[in-house]
């Protein structure tokens, strides 16, 4: 047995853990356990931390917890009217939202993406100055053939799986960069689908294909999407997007895209684009 540890002397001697707390170390404050998890990462909070005890789960299970938690790292929601649940959710879903797509700024050449369509004088790559978001620093481009390419997300790989798709249902947001050039006629096609565990479609967003006149702004633009509320059993999202000149030259006269994006975002968070 280990050696007992003396907390108070007086006349009738020393006293002990075990003469005090019944050999127990006495309760720590809520407080307190509060300040030590929020040094541990959420996913461990909820694991882990929330099994030890009564007094933990409690603390784990209160909106407080979770509000202050987000408050202090700078996560704000759009919605603030939420449940102790709905904020752990809002919390660790946001702290590992990121892009799912790979190679979305074609800084990679073509790793990750796969060639469905490469008509004309086919795909390239070439730079790009003038967009919005300066870490941008090139682009796809198409041809006077079709040009189309896409991925495949495997969303239990990312680490989203069949409890969080089915019964959370978290917001996926989509998102597409696409630009003409000034002095030649473009279409623009995009197509995300939403697949079950047989790769076969539950949703789908196809909106109709863009046209540019020759003489135009060329201006970047940007493509976006919302699903929300899409049924139980999606585990791949597929992203396919491209296009091609519509005057049939020689060369990389075509669409060009760059800085897609596929994120797994909070319920409710986003708001859908309007019509």
């Amino acid at each position: 047995m280990g050696q007992q540890i003396s907390v108070e002397c007086g006349e009738s001697g020393p006293h002990t853990y075990e003469d005090t707390w019944g050999g127990q170390l006495p309760p720590i404050p809520d407080a307190v356990l509060e300040e030590v998890f929020f040094n541990i990462e959420g996913q461990d909070v909820v694991c882990v931390c929330r099994l030890v005890c009564q007094q933990w789960k409690e603390i784990v299970d209160s909106t407080s917890y979770w509000k202050g938690r987000c408050r202090r790292e700078g996560l704000k929601p759009y919605n603030h009217n939420k449940t102790a649940k709905g904020w752990c959710q809002f919390y660790i879903l946001s702290k590992r939202r990121q892009n799912l797509l790979k190679n979305p700024k074609a800084d990679e050449g073509f790793s990750g993406w796969k060639i469905i369509s490469n008509e004309g004088d086919k795909w390239i790559i070439e730079p790009e100055s003038s967009f919005p978001d300066k870490r941008v620093q090139k682009y796809f481009v198409t041809s006077y053939g079709s040009c189309i390419k896409s991925q495949l997300i495997d969303l239990s790989k990312e680490g989203y799986g069949p409890y969080l798709m089915d019964e959370i249902q978290p917001d996926i947001v989509i998102s597409d960069w696409y630009s003409p050039r000034y002095d030649c006629g473009s279409r623009y096609e995009i197509c995300v689908e939403l697949l079950n565990h047989k790769q076969k479609i539950i949703n789908r967003f196809r909106p109709n294909r863009v046209v540019f006149p020759q003489w135009n702004e060329m201006q970047w633009q940007q493509m976006t999407h919302v699903f929300r509320n899409y049924g139980p059993g999606v585990r791949f999202i597929k992203f396919t997007h491209g296009g091609r000149d519509t005057q049939y030259w020689a060369g990389w006269y075509g669409i060009r895209v760059t800085n897609s994006s596929v994120e797994i975002a909070p319920p409710g968070e986003m708001e859908p684009p309007g019509p």
